[in-house]
């Protein structure tokens, strides 16, 4: 059944919950943001890899902390927020990692998680680098990697004062820091290979 939905009327997690068709959308402060059915293969390979470096690490340590990977549910209420109706921002990273694990339910991630990578695409760029930055910064989220393809990650870290500073840039052929998770580095040459 085609569903029928205003992109110019504002929507609330209550109402993104009745919306069963296989479209995969995004909620950002109530508007809907509709995302690509699928990501191409490189991008696949690309957020698997980062995955696994993560997921390799906290069970190796035996970490408190979990990875998600998309499609994911990322509830970014406001302060106080947490009625089904009172939410208006629902996002899907393409990894994610929650240490706080009481934010995890069966539904996916309510509050920021500690850290986010999303993978840069083509139709997503602008996105991801600006509107999602700027959900990322207000919620709170640590540490926010932006991932380009073939080039290399930019690593952001929320700052004392609520902001990201300036980012980091990592090649392909370095390893990058995990600040949310002390001494784990991800080695971008098995991500990339």
């Amino acid at each position: 059944m085609e569903l029928s939905l205003d992109i110019k009327q504002r929507y609330t997690y209550a109402d993104y919950l009745t919306w069963l068709d296989d479209q995969r959308r995004e909620l950002v402060v109530g508007f809907i943001k509709m995302m690509s059915p699928a990501a191409s293969a490189t991008h696949q390979q690309i957020s698997i890899r980062f995955a696994h470096e993560l997921l390799t690490f906290t069970e190796r340590k035996k970490c408190n902390c979990k990875i998600f990977h998309a499609p994911f549910d990322v509830r970014l209420p406001k302060k106080g927020e947490k009625k089904y109706e009172q939410i208006h921002t629902v996002v899907q990273p393409d990894i994610c990692v929650i240490c706080d694990l009481s934010k995890i339910d069966e539904r996916g991630c309510l509050g920021a998680p500690d850290m986010i990578i999303e993978i840069l695409s083509p139709s997503t760029m602008k996105y991801d680098l600006h509107t999602k930055f700027k959900l990322y910064e207000q919620a709170g989220v640590r540490e926010y990697w932006i991932a380009y393809q073939a080039e290399g990650v930019d690593v952001f870290t929320l700052q004392p004062d609520g902001k990201y500073g300036e980012s980091a840039y990592y090649p392909t052929h370095k390893s990058v820091p995990v600040h949310v998770l002390p001494g784990c580095k991800v080695n971008l040459k098995k991500v990339y290979q």
